[in-house]
């Protein structure tokens, strides 16, 4: 018989990974080229707590962009599936929802081409920069960004973490579906907003202890 050791929802230090959260985001529209499971803007929206209590903690903020060349070049195999074209680098609303998640200019920013944001980046020298040992992720497609995100990272031997109710799916299933995957890869992945902050919270205590 197995045993898991239980583990702290932050081991060692954290950085918060906000993933995908852009301006096409808070647009209304009746098509999208990918699939919105319902409250989908809510809930990215409710990331700025999460960013928020993370700056008063001194845990590294860290925001994710998808971009592809407007002529397609690196688009890939990404509109082999249900996804249509998708955020160019040519239309305004590809940038960061910045005003909405409180985007500061030094803060650290990461584009991507492909759905993981490990995959061709320097992500993980950033990380490694900055001493992280656990990843919390926000933003979306739950079932794709997040999801391919989390298991790099967890194949990077990161502890990571989701904040349940700071992202979402294509649709609900598969958001829950993902969901369920990840927290087998590691259990006590899937976290809320109240116990993330609590966390967030002991970690600005232990610091305050330590450096008096």
């Amino acid at each position: 018989m197995t045993t898991t050791k239980k583990r702290n929802l932050i081991e060692g230090r954290a950085a918060l990974i906000v993933i995908d959260i852009q301006g096409s985001t808070f647009v209304e529209k009746e098509v999208r080229s990918i699939a919105h499971m319902p409250d989908y803007d809510k809930r990215m929206a409710r990331t700025r707590v999460a960013i928020d209590k993370a700056r008063e903690c001194d845990i590294p903020v860290i925001f994710i962009q998808e971009i592809h060349r407007a002529n397609l070049v690196d688009m890939g195999r990404e509109l082999d599936g249900s996804e249509d074209v998708h955020c160019l680098d040519n239309n305004p609303e590809t940038e960061l929802a910045k005003e909405v998640l409180g985007f500061q200019p030094d803060d650290y920013h990461i584009q991507k081409r492909r759905y993981s944001a490990f995959f061709g980046t320097d992500f993980e020298i950033l990380l490694r920069g900055l001493k992280v040992d656990t990843l919390i992720l926000t933003g979306g497609l739950t079932d794709v960004c997040v999801h391919y995100t989390f298991v790099d990272g967890h194949q990077s031997d990161y502890f990571c973490r989701v904040i349940e109710d700071c992202v979402a799916g294509s649709s609900i299933e598969a958001h829950n579906a993902s969901l369920n995957a990840m927290e087998y890869l590691q259990t006590g992945a899937i976290r809320s907003l109240d116990e993330v902050l609590q966390s967030m919270d002991l970690t600005c205590r232990s610091d305050i202890a330590v450096n008096g």
